[in-house]
């Protein structure tokens, strides 16, 4: 049993003695204690853990805790919004004993404290335990993106997507590399998405904004999922489709781990044979999802059929024309409108007004009419909100 484990079972032992005997019995205090000492040998590896409880999953940075998948206190401590806890390192023994005190209360009162409003714990004025919902770490006085109502007395808020910008990062890597696709730590990333836009008792899409050219294949992965689930659920689909169709948006561009970096970030028009070789990820794309599992079958089909216009141009070229799945549709417009809005080598970014006139003009030929229909809807409806993601640096080479 390594470290991260030991220590995570110390924390629901510790809760669950704490919840058995009263306060000022030494068991209660042996609990904490046992398990402040196990944080502390944590941290001699790792300065700042942090973790994230997804239903019966376990992550800690971004990687999942397979050892304890389906574990009965992930499920319990996310139930009551401890769905995310980030620990400083000077964290001290009586801060610990505050923290499992506040995560008791919510254990008691079966949901989030109504005390304080951001799910933190404060510590003399500095917050070196914090804990609360996953994804949405929020900061006031961020940038907006200018898509908030004018006047609004709600508080711009940064959504901080760091940890899935990093498993999605190693998760190309992984691919591009070892030939293995990390679907459990895909899933992960789609469950704190989902999470994430139903912050606040509101629908918001918490969409990244790109930096660098280097980040494109990062945030674009994650912008077009969120927009997936986001339009699946507008459109009334049930959760379960809802989250698949969130994992096709975030895996429809993996073929592009077979595209030379040089091509993919040329600034300049491509040459024909730079072309031939970008227009192959649909089908390369495909093909390494379903050497990996074949009950991935919708992600392949949305990676094959994303570029594939409702007029039946586009690429791949098919022998023969019959309509695309809904899945593809739908990741189309979502693809497209994150594209447009995003700086690229070769253009500036559009203005959202003038990419959703590009939409409605283009119904019929490149879009499905009840999909867009349903996207320039959602638009009218939900918030887009600024979200940040500071792993991504332009030093980390997206295959």
């Amino acid at each position: 049993m390594n470290d991260v484990v030991r220590f995570l079972i110390s924390l629901a032992q510790a809760l669950a003695k704490m919840s058995l005997y009263a306060e000022g019995h030494p068991a209660r205090a042996r609990a904490a204690d046992t398990s402040f000492d196990l944080l502390r040998v944590l941290q001699q590896d790792d300065a700042y853990p942090a973790f994230s409880f997804i239903g019966g999953d376990v992550v800690y940075g971004s990687r999942p805790i397979r050892e304890l998948q389906g574990w009965d206190w992930a499920r319990k401590l996310s139930s009551v919004g401890v769905q995310r806890v980030e620990f400083r390192s000077n964290v001290d023994r009586e801060e610990y004993r505050a923290f499992l005190n506040g995560v008791l209360a919510r254990l008691a009162a079966r949901g989030p404290s109504t005390e304080r409003g951001d799910g933190r714990t404060p510590v003399g004025g500095t917050e070196l335990i914090r804990f609360g919902a996953v994804g949405v770490r929020s900061q006031e006085g961020g940038e907006g993106d200018g898509d908030g109502e004018e006047g609004s007395d709600d508080p711009v808020e940064e959504y901080d997507l760091s940890a899935e910008a990093e498993t999605v990062q190693w998760v190309h890597t992984e691919v591009a590399a070892n030939h293995d696709l990390p679907i459990a730590e895909a899933e992960i990333v789609v469950h704190t998405l989902a999470t994430a836009m139903h912050a606040g008792q509101r629908i918001l899409l918490p969409l990244l904004s790109l930096k660098e050219f280097d980040q494109y294949t990062t945030t674009h992965a994650l912008n077009v999922a969120v927009l997936s689930m986001a339009l699946a659920e507008h459109m009334e689909l049930a959760p379960r489709e809802v989250r698949m169709y969130g994992m096709t948006g975030l895996l429809h561009d993996l073929g592009k781990v077979k595209v030379p970096v040089e091509v993919l970030r040329k600034p300049g028009v491509l040459l024909p044979e730079e072309l031939e070789l970008m227009r192959k990820h649909p089908v390369d794309g495909a093909k390494m999802i379903l050497e990996h599992d074949k009950r991935l079958d919708l992600c392949a089909v949305v990676a094959f059929e994303h570029h594939i216009m409702i007029d039946g141009t586009g690429y791949p070229v098919r022998q023969r024309r019959c309509e695309c799945h809904h899945a593809s549709m739908l990741v189309h417009v979502c693809d497209v409108f994150d594209a447009l809005r995003t700086n690229r080598p070769y253009r500036v970014a559009w203005e959202t007004p003038d990419i959703l006139e590009y939409l409605t003009k283009r119904i019929g030929k490149e879009f499905e009419e009840t999909v867009t229909r349903g996207f320039l809807d959602m638009m009218k409806t939900y918030d887009l909100r600024n979200a940040r993601a500071d792993v991504i640096d332009g030093e980390l080479i997206e295959a």
